[in-house]
């Protein structure tokens, strides 16, 4: 039975917290801005505004998670030969940690699926734990390494490639 609020001299009433909701719809060109803005917020050696435009106009996958009418993530993702790449999934630093990488990724994966690739691929930077604790979460193994991949600070970063097979229904 639901309970009566309490009002009243010196009582508040409180309501349960709502989750704004979220949604994970096709990347638009009015979305370049806040796209570009995370990704520089959230590395060191950013992709460029145009790199983004041109992922839209080579006919990717682009996909971003609104939240609150923001663009809260995104994720990039290349299809050809049976086979697809995950070329960049990233959250804003103020919304990580509340499950919306797991649900892009899943986003992503689904994409692969509705187009029949076997076998999905992604490169992360093996000092991004985060990332590599998701991705292994979601059934992605290591298969290479590709030295010297990304920028850093100081010289050059390997990056650790991985894949997962997938089947219809996994």
């Amino acid at each position: 039975m639901p309970r009566k609020p309490l009002v009243g001299r010196g009582r508040h009433v409180i309501m349960p917290m709502v989750k704004p909701p979220t949604i994970i719809r096709e990347m638009n060109h009015s979305d370049l801005a806040m796209v570009s803005d995370i990704e520089r917020r959230s590395y060191e050696f950013p992709w460029s505004h145009g790199v983004f435009r041109d992922c839209l106009f080579a006919g990717y996958h682009c996909s971003v998670l609104i939240r609150e009418d923001r663009v809260a993530g995104y994720g990039i993702l290349s299809v050809a030969a049976g086979e697809a790449h995950i070329l960049n999934l990233c959250i804003d630093p103020s919304c990580r940690s509340l499950g919306f990488g797991e649900r892009l990724l899943d986003e992503l994966l689904h994409q692969a699926r509705s187009a029949f690739v076997q076998e999905i691929f992604l490169e992360v930077r093996p000092s991004n734990e985060t990332a590599n604790a998701l991705y292994r979460k979601k059934g992605f193994h290591q298969i290479a390494a590709r030295p010297s991949y990304y920028q850093a600070k100081v010289g050059r970063e390997d990056a650790a490639v991985l894949s997962k097979k997938l089947l219809v229904g996994t």
